[in-house]
């Protein structure tokens, strides 16, 4: 049985990572904000943290949480969504919202669970969920350029970090354009198979991956 930590796992792709991997038998810690979140993660048997990685005071106390853990699998999935365009800038409200989530929570998180994961005796990889918009190399529009920025920003923050934390193997894994609250109804995949063929490339993991930038398939993006 291996240990795996979902960090945001309320719902959509977090959710379904905890659904399947409970389903295979593995033993999982999971996050969420509220009340709601951390009883549905119960219900399916995980063991539930409160956890807000857009509050430094929160994500700061997460070691003392996992005081004592050895993490075999390492997922940061939490992350909000932006549309606006750079015809206007973002307010500072809104850049903040977008990158203290997608960005500085998870730059928070590494140092804490990077040596979780860095311990096991199984290889321990450390997963965050990005996206291709995130990629400067093909950029089709303006759409969303604030979440992009936070998004290119993870990436950077992934491959950078790897060099400090070289007994683990950390990737940006984009889960592809999935059918969830944030990804909408017109979706072409669906969660439980975005989710399955990311758990499938976490599995095939190796040191020539570290720091890399990947498909939800397994896929390298050719350049950031």
């Amino acid at each position: 049985m291996s240990t795996i930590l979902v960090l945001g796992a309320s719902r959509g792709i977090g959710l379904e990572f905890v659904r399947q991997y409970l389903d295979a038998g593995e033993r999982v810690i999971a996050t969420a904000r509220d009340a709601a979140g951390l009883a549905r993660l119960r219900e399916l048997g995980a063991t539930a943290l409160k956890l807000d990685v857009a509050d430094p005071a929160s994500i700061s106390g997460l070691a003392w949480q996992l005081d004592g853990e050895q993490v075999d699998v390492a997922l940061y999935v939490a992350g909000v969504y932006s549309t606006s365009g750079a015809g206007t800038p973002p307010t500072q409200e809104e850049f903040d919202r977008v990158l203290h989530t997608n960005v500085l929570g998870a730059m928070q998180a590494i140092p804490q669970v990077a040596p979780l994961v860095a311990a096991s005796h199984r290889g321990g990889r450390f997963a965050f969920i990005t996206s291709g918009m995130g990629q400067t190399s093909a950029v089709a529009s303006s759409f969303g350029w604030t979440y992009r920025v936070s998004k290119a920003a993870l990436n950077m923050a992934v491959a950078a970090a790897q060099h400090d934390y070289p007994d683990a193997i950390l990737v940006a894994l984009c889960p592809g354009w999935v059918r969830t609250d944030m990804g909408g109804a017109g979706a072409p995949l669906a969660v439980e198979d975005s989710v399955a063929a990311m758990r499938a490339t976490i599995e095939g993991l190796t040191p020539a991956h570290k720091g890399a930038f990947l498909h939800h398939d397994g896929r390298r993006y050719d350049a950031y």
